[in-house]
């Protein structure tokens, strides 16, 4: 058997930092369970200084996150993970609310037979 001189070798180094990884994931995940890194567990690996957090087959294709630490990573591809959910946002313009928004409230006025200002049913408050 080959003696290392109390070297760490690079596999055992490899299988050490995979284990830290995992448990600052574990760690993230338990201070933040309702995450998509918590509920998802993407991929960790690390290029280049960089640690990468990914879901899906690769970087091009998947959800990555990409950081200095893992918390980072994880926090970048939370940031990632939720802005694929959200649905685009149409630019409000100078003369007022979204079309979807003006049509229901010319609709709602409409329906009042009086002029005077009402409640609006959703909450919203529409000047008169």
């Amino acid at each position: 058997m080959k003696k290392n001189n109390g070297h760490i070798s690079r596999g055992r180094h490899a299988m050490d930092y995979a284990a830290a990884a995992m448990e600052q994931l574990e760690l993230y995940c338990v201070v933040h369970p309702g995450s998509p890194s918590a509920v998802r567990r993407p991929q960790l690996s690390f290029r280049s200084d960089l640690w990468i957090a990914l879901l899906g087959p690769s970087v091009e294709e998947g959800i990555v996150g990409i950081g200095p630490t893992v918390s980072a990573a994880l926090r970048a591809f939370d940031t990632q993970y939720l802005a694929g959910l959200r649905p685009a946002v149409e630019p409000v313009g100078k003369s007022g609310p979204p079309k979807a928004f003006a049509s229901a409230r010319r609709t709602y006025r409409n329906s009042t037979s009086d002029s005077k200002s009402h409640a609006d049913p959703s909450g919203l408050a529409w000047p008169a």
